[in-house]
């Protein structure tokens, strides 16, 4: 297993796609271990795919674009606004509010942080605020997809653990809207202490005008409503709602809005096409390097060795949540979801960790690797689509990473913010 790590890591160096570096080392411990048949290579990257609830992912990207193409986003920055604009760094805000209300319906950290780079990061930078917090609220603000429901990391959490899906729906609510919080107050921190916003700050929307932008955006909000009571009352499975959501956005955008016409929903078709061709090569690959972990008993051995540490869960818990942090920075979130959820979820259930508490934990961390150098995607999402520097970034970025760190700690000590709504609803 050294080895295969050693081979993994040196095709990363060199810029390997992600998919292509695990099906490359992984095939060569096969190569390398004469008792294993080669032919489970190929097994197992189709089996890795045959999933009932994996079929909620593919589902729910096309609903996410098909809903980025019906007016949505336009509705929603409007609602946004209204109840966030007179607010000393008032556009911050209106990214940080549009994140949490985007996150029940990209699902995708990396979608979101990009839509806001093309539709608000000039906005905000002609606003006069610098580019490195301009860029650093559009990314970490996109981390609160993590936990809102439809997150597609908590499907695919929930898929590999096998958690409840609905229960993870369930535990994101309350850390995404206090992370919605917790980014506000740096972000309102920063602008007032720099005095953005102090001369031409917009006015206080009045009541009539929040109604109004509420009206224009209902249809958006009731969807991970609607989502949520589907799956607690057994409506549908999340995969069901997954081809619900589907529907859903279809109809929103061609009969209610009437903003999707053919051109744009062949358009969210082709990128739903590219956006699960490359997630589901790394499940399939990913599965080779599953089926190597359990053959090699490296979730026991770890366990193990974690356990030898110190007999205290708190600080097994922290250990662990400390090692998500440092390799979400070098391998997206997919990835470290796929590989480390049969190695960790054995070990935090032993010490009475309830795996959907976990779950919102492990997925927050890993998540905010794509934000953090060297191999940040969000982060150099962001800042080319902005052409901001990387470092101005990493400069100015880092009050909302120690933010959301803080945060995770809170979470992390005290479970039943957690896990009081799947306890109480499920």
């Amino acid at each position: 297993m050294i080895l295969l790590a050693v081979i993994f890591f040196i095709l990363l160096f060199l810029n390997m796609p992600v998919a292509f570096a695990i099906g490359i080392a992984s095939l060569s411990y096969f190569l390398f271990e004469p008792n294993l048949p080669i032919s489970i290579t190929v097994q197992r990257m189709v089996s890795g795919t045959q999933s009932f609830p994996l079929l909620a992912v593919p589902f729910f990207i096309l609903a996410g674009n098909l809903m980025n193409s019906a007016g949505i986003t336009s509705r929603l920055i409007r609602f946004s606004n209204a109840l966030t604009g007179h607010i000393q760094g008032s556009l911050a805000h209106v990214s940080i509010v549009l994140s949490t209300i985007m996150g029940g319906i990209s699902g995708s950290a990396n979608a979101d942080a990009a839509m806001q780079s093309r539709i608000l990061g000039r906005k905000m930078i002609d606003r006069g605020y610098s580019g490195g917090y301009s860029v650093g609220v559009i990314a970490f603000s996109s981390l609160i997809t993590a936990t809102i429901p439809p997150s597609i990391g908590l499907i695919l959490y929930g898929y590999v653990g096998e958690v409840s899906i609905g229960k993870l729906f369930l535990a994101g609510i309350i850390p995404g809207i206090l992370m919605m919080t917790f980014l506000m107050i740096v972000a309102y921190t920063i602008a007032k202490k720099r005095g953005y916003d102090s001369i031409d700050r917009p006015k206080r929307a009045t009541f009539k005008e929040v109604m109004s932008a509420l009206k224009a955006s209902i249809w958006a909000l009731l969807f991970p409503v609607i989502l949520i009571v589907g799956i607690r009352f057994g409506v549908f499975t999340a995969s069901e709602a997954g081809s619900f959501a589907v529907v859903y956005a279809l109809v929103i955008g061609f009969f209610i809005h009437k903003e999707l016409d053919w051109k744009k929903f062949k358009d969210a078709v082709k990128q739903s096409v590219m956006d699960n061709a490359m997630i589901l090569l790394i499940i399939s690959t990913s599965a080779i390097l599953g089926y190597l972990i359990t053959y090699n008993q490296l979730p026991r051995t770890a366990a193990e060795f974690i356990i030898g540490l110190t007999s205290s869960p708190t600080l097994i818990l922290l250990l662990v949540l400390l090692f998500l942090l440092i390799i979400g920075m070098f391998i997206e979130s997919t990835v470290i979801v796929l590989l480390l959820t049969p190695i960790f979820l054995p070990i935090i259930t032993q010490i009475g960790v309830d795996p959907v508490h976990f779950g919102i934990l492990m997925m927050t961390l890993v998540t905010m690797g794509g934000m953090t150098p060297p191999v940040g995607v969000t982060m150099y999402t962001v800042c080319s689509l902005t052409d901001v520097s990387v470092e101005e970034y990493v400069k100015e970025s880092w009050p909302f990473m120690a933010g959301v760190i803080l945060l995770v700690a809170i979470l992390a000590l005290f479970p039943q913010i957690v896990t009081f709504l799947p306890n109480l609803l499920m």
